[in-house]
């Protein structure tokens, strides 16, 4: 945790208090904070600080801020990716808004078992993405699209999202088009199910405005490729 996240809906005033058993386990085991220690604390949807510790309670830990700080920035892209597994969908969550994703599609297609629509990890997206919030520093959630119809999402909802200055890429290993590198523009990226895309799923992207790009013949995890690509694209080396 590098950043505390407070409800935007608590009293504003000179005094903030902390009173999530989550985050107190956390700032009393891990920290060991004690009165006078400073802190990062960030309004949810809202503003960061640096804030000084002004007393510690068993139940409440309570600050005062300091200074306003800097938000990290987003990357400007649209995230589209098949549903997966559910303990795979969760660390997918906390790494795209650790990473600063702006915006994250949740797609069914032929190769997502329907079953993973019922999981419960999808009532508590939000936790998921406070814990990569916190991670990162962050104060702003991505916004969470989920969309349960391959065909309608691709013909009616995809082209809104693509235009000459926002190219849209689905990552496909069997053509010879490399993926991009160091862009400096936004874009949107398609992520298939660990089996893949089938050959009309494919088809109906590309027929839809999508670029099918290739980061070279091997098959990767659905974590492993999220961050391999938001690197890739984003890099400023």
């Amino acid at each position: 945790m590098n950043i505390v996240l407070l409800d935007p809906r608590q009293p504003q005033s000179e005094i903030w208090t902390i009173s999530a058993k989550r985050q107190l386990e956390h700032l009393q085991t891990h920290l060991d904070i004690q009165v006078g220690d400073t802190l990062k604390v960030g309004i949810r949807e809202g503003k960061r600080y640096l804030t000084e510790i002004i007393e510690i309670t068993e139940k409440t830990v309570r600050l005062k801020p300091l200074k306003e700080e800097a938000v990290p920035a987003k990357l400007p892209v649209t995230l589209i990716v098949a549903l997966p597994r559910p303990k795979v969908l969760r660390r997918l969550i906390m790494d795209a808004t650790t990473l600063g994703v702006e915006k994250i599609i949740l797609l069914h297609s032929y190769r997502v078992d329907k079953s993973y629509w019922q999981t419960p990890f999808l009532q508590q997206l939000d936790h998921y993405i406070e814990l990569g919030l916190e991670q990162a520093g962050d104060t702003i959630a991505p916004k969470i699209e989920l969309y349960k119809r391959f065909k309608p999402f691709v013909e009616d909802v995809l082209p809104t999202l693509i235009s000459t200055d926002c190219p849209a890429y689905v990552a496909h290993p069997y053509t010879e088009n490399k993926m991009p590198f160091a862009i400096e523009h936004p874009c949107t990226v398609v992520i298939g199910p660990e089996g893949g895309f089938i050959p009309y799923e494919v088809d109906l992207l590309i027929k839809n405005g999508c670029q099918a790009v290739s980061l070279g013949n091997r098959i990767i995890r659905t974590e492993t490729v999220i961050p391999y690509i938001l690197g890739r694209l984003f890099s400023t080396a």
